[in-house]
Parts: C-alpha cells; sequence; structure tokens
C-alpha cells in the first residue's frame, strides 16, 4: 500500500492536506514548515514546484511562486528539499508542478527522480487527464499517484476520465477559478460530489478558496480530504519564521474536522 493510500485506509478519518511553495520564504523554511505541518496533524504535504506561469494559482501562490524564483530555486533543488523532509516525516509528498518543467526535464527521468527523492504523488493542472500517456505509464512505473482536477462545471466526460486515470485522490476545485483565500464554498459542491461518486469510490479531496475552520468542516462533511494552500501561505508571512500562528490554525482546522458533527473547535 502506498503512503498515499494509507492516508484513506480508514474511511472515518478526513484528511488534511497543506500546501507550501518549495523555497518560499527560503528553502529552510520549507524544511521547517513541512515538519510542523506534519507534526500538527497534516496527512499529506503538497510541495509546489516554483513555475514563472502558474496559471492555476492566485496571488498569494503566485507572489510565494515568484519570490522563490527570485532565490533561485530550481528543480533540483525541489527534488533535493524533498529528499530532506523525507528524512524528517514519513507523510505523504506530493510536488504540484506544470508540464513545461516536466517535458523539459524528461517524463520519465522526473517520475523516477520524483520516487528516488521520496515523492509520492503528482498534481499537474495543465495535463488533462489521458492528454500524455507516457505520464501516466512513467508515474506507474515508480510507483507514484497521478491526482487529477475536476472542477464545479466538469463534464461528465471529463469526470470519468479523471476518475479512470488518478490514483492516490481526486482533486476536487471548490469553486471555478484560481486558488486564493475566499469567504465561502461552492453551494453546488455538494452536487459535484455526488456526480463524481457515481463514476468512482477513489477518496475525493476538496480545495481552492479554503481559509478556515467553518469551511474546512463544511467540506470535510461532503468529501474524504481537505486541502488548504494559500492561507498557510499568508499565516508563513505574518508570523515570521515563528509560525505559532499556522500550528494554531493547522490545530484548529485537524481539531473541527476529526469532529463527525463538524462544529468548529476553537483551540485556547
Amino acid at each position: 500500500m502506498s503512503r498515499i493510500a494509507d492516508v484513506f485506509k480508514d474511511k472515518k478519518h478526513k484528511a488534511l492536506i497543506a500546501y507550501i511553495t518549495v523555497g518560499y520564504p527560503d528553502i529552510e523554511a520549507t524544511l521547517n514548515v513541512a515538519a510542523l505541518l506534519a507534526e500538527s496533524g497534516c496527512d499529506i504535504i503538497e510541495l509546489g514546484i516554483p513555475f514563472s506561469d502558474p496559471m492555476a494559482d492566485g496571488l498569494t501562490i503566485q507572489h510565494a511562486s515568484y519570490q522563490a524564483l527570485l532565490n533561485g530555486v530550481h528543480l533540483n533543488n525541489c527534488f533535493e528539499t524533498a529528499r530532506k523532509i523525507r528524512g524528517r516525516t514519513n507523510a505523504p509528498l506530493v510536488f504540484m508542478t506544470y508540464l513545461n518543467p516536466i517535458l523539459s526535464y524528461g517524463t520519465d527521468k522526473f517520475c523516477r527522480d520524483c520516487a528516488a527523492a521520496g515523492v509520492d504523488g503528482l498534481i499537474v493542472p495543465d495535463l488533462p487527464p489521458g492528454e500524455l500517456p507516457e505520464f501516466d505509464s512513467a508515474a506507474r512505473k515508480y510507483g507514484v499517484d497521478t491526482i487529477y482536477f475536476i472542477a464545479p462545471n466538469s463534464s461528465e466526460e471529463r469526470i470519468r476520465k479523471v476518475a479512470q486515470a488518478s490514483s492516490g485522490f481526486i482533486y476536487i476545485i471548490s469553486v471555478t477559478g484560481v486558488t486564493g483565500v475566499r469567504n465561502s464554498l461552492s453551494s453546488d459542491l455538494g452536487a459535484v460530489i455526488s456526480q463524481v461518486r457515481r463514476f468512482t469510490d477513489k477518496p475525493l479531496c476538496i480545495g481552492f478558496g479554503i481559509s478556515g475552520a467553518a469551511q474546512a468542516a463544511e467540506a470535510a462533511k461532503l468529501a474524504d480530504g481537505v486541502i488548504i494552500g494559500s492561507r498557510i501561505i499568508q499565516l508563513m508571512e505574518e508570523d515570521n519564521h515563528q509560525y505559532e500562528k499556522l500550528r494554531h490554525f493547522i490545530g484548529e482546522i485537524r481539531n473541527t474536522i476529526d469532529k463527525p458533527d463538524g462544529k468548529i473547535r476553537t483551540l485556547k
């Protein structure tokens, strides 16, 4: 059983997935925050590989990616950072990247080096399912899960393709658009989840726009996991390398989604 599959083996457990950008504000912060997130109750750590044109990302993550690039962070740094994180935690690691860096690096080599670095899964927002068979083949060869997106406006054909191509879990986008903090989730989200459930029993995790315990609780009632990114980046900026606000935030989210009634538990 893969590390990602192991997270979802208990159907009553709601997975908490946290996104951070590799190299923002620096590599040392990435290492420390990844360890903190795992210690505080995150089940999976999503590591964003900095890219010059992150089309699926909102302003917060775009800024983090831009700053990481200015810091000189490149793909080899990301592999090395993943190796170091793997040495500090057994939590599954997922790379979020774009197609161009994979093609430039070489698809087979990229998947091979992901596995060697301890990376368990890949999210590639600009790669439709089935469009690059050699990517799926290489990922399978090296035991790396492929995680595809379903949006509120995805067609039935798209849902079928994602359900077939995805392994590890399926990423459900809560709202149409890019990542970023929002005040509420889509009112159609329940219907989207129900439609996807018609085609697969693979784990479904909701992301994009989740920024607080109320939204996390709502998402956890509908799906198998909750993904948070932009708010984590914001708290990293506010904490100025201390990360007490971040630790408290993750603890509150974990405490809330662990409760079957979904009520918010504010930590003292």
